[in-house]
């Protein structure tokens, strides 16, 4: 029994380290993401020596920008606050910044949306104009932002909004372009930039997504924790949200939000397949995920594609779902070469899931017959540009599962691909799961599935559904 039971093991550590030697093949990208530099100068510029007041009612925009331009004037340093609250609206951080909020300040973000200037950017993967985030860091290199102070965006009074709006487009057929008409602000925009740092800080109740890193590259995420449901339930208040940018390092962040907790996207539909830029190279490592729609999303926009993702070390504690990949059929782009190891899950909906028609309701763009004929937004014209349907198939592929443990699952598996597009070259090793069911696999092909114990509430294995050269010991 004892040889046996150690043959078995030194099988299955071969297995283990034959698999991650596999993996490691396409893994040596992983080293180069990050940050590069850091902001040098350590001459320091004080937001109370330019009328800051740290009341936190009287807004003080004008002198925390003003620190900030003169600080980028000679040559960069460090900015930084004496303990207090500070109101403002949109500030902009500029090469050479170390913008530092320490411990006992707040910021607090304006609810009077006409302090966040209009800029163009991308929203949820289409190009518009859209109000600047509270904090920004536009088309500029090495620049930082940390501290062991609180950014609060003061967002309940955006949710309130969008909840209202929400409540009349759906009446008017409009669910589709309610997230887009209603202007709420970003806690933190980072785009056409790279070499930026954001460490240690704590994020509160965003009015629209917290972090938000776009078009750029080189960039470190560190240390950051995310509490956007202090105060009520906010809706899109995603934690951190890469979008077609590269070579980033997210580690040792905590979130509680609403909906993604981290999630990577590349576009929407007819304008995201424009711009056709993927996100790749990225690195997600040792994090938590508490409330919210996914530990680990991938899309639903995929228009430019998503490829070489590392996600490691990572835990949901009561998420909506675990892992997630998600598209639409008129998104396109291939999403791939994803390695999600060392991955623990506890008391979440549904552990992993990947589907090519993701909430049909908001996904997919239809003009009610009152708007025929008249004159519509240019975002909306946007959305109702059709794909031709060979460009707007997703496709997932050689996506790689290895060492998972889930704990108290309502639903383990809920993969759906589609005749068109099934769900390819997956791969999955070292999973250990315990649910209510197992749930189901429909529409994929070519699976190698080892070294995994499934155990349900309701006695069954994985459903198995019209699907090809599917490996998976004891399941039919």
């Amino acid at each position: 029994m004892k040889k046996t039971a150690l043959l078995l093991f030194s099988m299955g550590c071969l297995f283990f380290c034959t698999a991650c030697k596999q993996e490691g093949t396409g893994l040596a990208w992983t080293g180069q993401v990050g940050a590069r530099q850091l902001p040098e100068q350590t001459t320091t510029w004080s937001v109370n020596a330019y009328g800051a007041n740290p009341d936190g009612q009287v807004l003080s925009t004008h002198a925390i920008q003003q620190a900030i331009d003169d600080c980028h004037a000679q040559g960069g340093g460090m900015v930084t606050f004496e303990k207090g609250t500070y109101l403002s609206g949109s500030i902009y951080i500029k090469e050479g910044v170390h913008l530092h909020i320490p411990e006992g300040v707040v910021l607090l973000g304006s609810t009077d949306i006409e302090d966040y200037p209009e800029i163009e950017t991308r929203v949820a993967g289409i190009e518009m104009k859209w109000p600047s985030a509270l904090l920004n860091v536009l088309d500029t290199r090495n620049a930082m932002i940390s501290g062991k102070g609180t950014v609060h965006g003061q967002g309940k009074v955006f949710w309130d909004l969008y909840w209202e709006m929400r409540k009349e487009y759906e009446a008017r057929g409009l669910r589709w372009i309610v997230d887009y008409d209603c202007r709420r602000p970003r806690t933190l925009l980072v785009s056409g930039s790279s070499d930026i740092t954001v460490k240690d800080l704590t994020f509160r109740q965003a009015g629209f997504w917290t972090i938000q890193l776009l078009y750029s590259s080189y960039c470190t995420v560190e240390g950051v924790t995310i509490q956007n449901n202090e105060g009520g339930h906010g809706p899109s208040t995603d934690g951190i949200d890469i979008d077609s940018s590269s070579y980033i390092l997210v580690e040792n962040c905590d979130i509680d939000c609403n909906d993604d907790n981290f999630c990577l996207k590349a576009g929407r539909d007819a304008d995201g397949l424009r711009v056709n830029r993927p996100t790749e190279y990225i690195v997600i490592r040792n994090c938590i995920s508490r409330a919210g729609g996914g530990l680990i999303t991938c899309g639903s926009e995929t228009s430019g594609g998503i490829r070489y993702v590392l996600a490691q070390g990572l835990k949901a504690k009561g998420t909506t779902c675990g892992i997630r990949l998600k598209s639409a059929l008129t998104r396109g782009g291939t999403t791939a070469y994803i390695y999600l190891r060392d991955i623990e899950m506890e008391d979440v909906g549904v552990a992993i899931e990947a589907t090519v028609n993701w909430n049909p309701a908001y996904s997919y763009s239809m003009l009610p017959e009152e708007y025929e004929g008249t004159d519509l937004p240019e975002h909306w014209t946007k959305m109702l540009e059709q794909v031709n349907p060979e460009e707007g198939m997703p496709y997932f592929h050689d996506i790689y599962y290895t060492n998972i443990t889930i704990r108290n699952a309502k639903q383990i598996f809920n993969i759906i691909g589609s005749e068109e597009s099934p769900m390819r070259n997956f791969h999955i090793s070292w999973l250990n799961a315990e649910g209510e069911t197992a749930g189901r696999v429909s529409h994929a092909e070519n699976w190698v599935v080892r070294d995994t114990q499934i155990t349900t509430a309701d006695g069954q294995t994985v459903k198995i559904e019209n699907s090809e050269n599917i490996h998976w010991p004891g399941v039919q």
